[in-house]
Formats: C-alpha cells, sequence, structure tokens
C-alpha cells in the first residue's frame, strides 16, 4: 500500500489524474487497451473533468474501456445515476465511443443488472483473469467504499463477481463489483479529501479488522498495489 498524502484537493485529483494516464499509457503500450473501474460521487468527478480537460490529450481515449465499479439502482437519466454524472463530466467532453462504455443495465431487476454485468465483465476479459488495469474507489463517512456498505451480506461474497445490494436504511438497491473482484486488479486507487473523511481514513487503515463496521478494509489486492490518494485534512488522524 502507498500512502500519497497531497496539501490540497486540488493537488490530490491532479497527482491522481497522472497516475490515471501513466497506468493508461503503460497498459495500452502493453496490451493495446486499457480497462478501468470508475467511482460515482462528487469527489470523482472533479477527477473526471480534470481527465477530460487537462488530460484529453494525454491519453488514447479510444483505447480506454469504462466500466462502473458501482451504481445505483435508478435510470440512466436519473440525477443520481453514476452513469449520468460521469456521462457529463468525462464520456461527453471526449466525444468515447459508446462501444468503449460499460454501463449497468438499470432497466433489469436489481438481481438481473448485477447478473448481466458480471456477464459483461466475464465476456470483455473472454476466458482470461478479471484483472482490471485500474479500479477507483472512494470513501463514504461510514467506511463504505464501492457499494460495499456496513452489515450487508455482500460484504462476506467471495466469488469475483457483481452483485445487487440492498441499503435498508436508505431502502434502495445498489449494484456492486464484490471485494474479491476489485482485489483481482492490476492497480486500486482510493480518492479522498476534506477532513469529514478523516475519521473514516483512521478506521480503515489503522482499526484492527472490522469488516462489518469498516468495509473498505476489505480492499487487499491479490497481486496488484493500492493507492491511497490523500489531502492533509483527510489523512489528519492516521500516523504517517
Amino acid at each position: 500500500m502507498k500512502l500519497n498524502v497531497l496539501k490540497t484537493d486540488n493537488d490530490v485529483l491532479l497527482n491522481l489524474a497522472t497516475f490515471f494516464a501513466t497506468v493508461a499509457e503503460k497498459s495500452i503500450a502493453d496490451n493495446g487497451r486499457f480497462s478501468v473501474a470508475l467511482s460515482g460521487g462528487s469527489s470523482p468527478k472533479k477527477l473526471y473533468e480534470l481527465l477530460s480537460t487537462s488530460f484529453k490529450n494525454k491519453i488514447e481515449w479510444d483505447k480506454v474501456y469504462f466500466f462502473f465499479g458501482d451504481e445505483r439502482y435508478v435510470p440512466h437519466t436519473d440525477k443520481d445515476s453514476n452513469y449520468l454524472m460521469v456521462k457529463t463530466a468525462l464520456f461527453d467532453p471526449l466525444q468515447i465511443n459508446s462501444s468503449n462504455i460499460f454501463a449497468v443495465d438499470t432497466s433489469l431487476s436489481p438481481e438481473g443488472a448485477a447478473e448481466a454485468y458480471t456477464e459483461a465483465v466475464d465476456d470483455f476479459f473472454d476466458g482470461k483473469p478479471l484483472q482490471f488495469d485500474l479500479v477507483l474507489l472512494g470513501l463514504g463517512d461510514n467506511s463504505h467504499t464501492a457499494s460495499l456498505f456496513p452489515h450487508t451480506p455482500v460484504l462476506h461474497d467471495k466469488t469475483a463477481s457483481v452483485k445487487e445490494v440492498f441499503l435498508q436504511d436508505q431502502q434502495i438497491y445498489r449494484i456492486t463489483f464484490t471485494a474479491p473482484l476489485i482485489n483481482q486488479a492490476h492497480h486500486i486507487a482510493f480518492l479522498v479529501y476534506g477532513e469529514a473523511k478523516a475519521i473514516a481514513v483512521h478506521h480503515v487503515l489503522e482499526d484492527a479488522k472490522d469488516i462489518e463496521n469498516y468495509p473498505a478494509q476489505l480492499i487487499a489486492p491479490v497481486d496488484g498495489d493500492v493507492h491511497w490518494f490523500l489531502d492533509e485534512a483527510a489523512a489528519a488522524n492516521i500516523k504517517h
């Protein structure tokens, strides 16, 4: 694990965008393509806006294949849709070909959407190990990542797949990569900034293992590496 602690949120975003471009360049050079699983939320939106502007000419975008590490079970036109957010911030500005974008089909049942997305991942890797070049993750105030929420059954799923998750407190479904699928990635990057995240960061990185309460502790790559991109405020409660 590598901790990258930067002074400001803008420094964090620039460093992660540079890391994204570096991994993309190497993956394309080695394999002719770059596969990335995106995260949702307000923090990555700023990353995607940076990638679509300052990094527009630094990446061979036609060789990048986009998946979603998790998605809200809402239509693609809904304001809460991760797909819609990324479409607006990244796909449309860069004119990404639709064949390079793998969205979760939320018109299916939650279980059907998860099964169909698992099949899409399997088909993409075509019999080879399900190893994304990069998985981008965030961290919730409650120490969740992707849609691996505290006290949900998916935390104990041992399959490298995509599953539906029902959040009792919100009475909504989400679709998420399981921890084993995330952990097969070559590179995993957490994007976390702001003082509101400091307690969660401390729990995940320094407290005793307790995946029921701190699900992001499940993220431990099998053969790859995990990088944390933090600002000083988010890292305030850790010893580094």
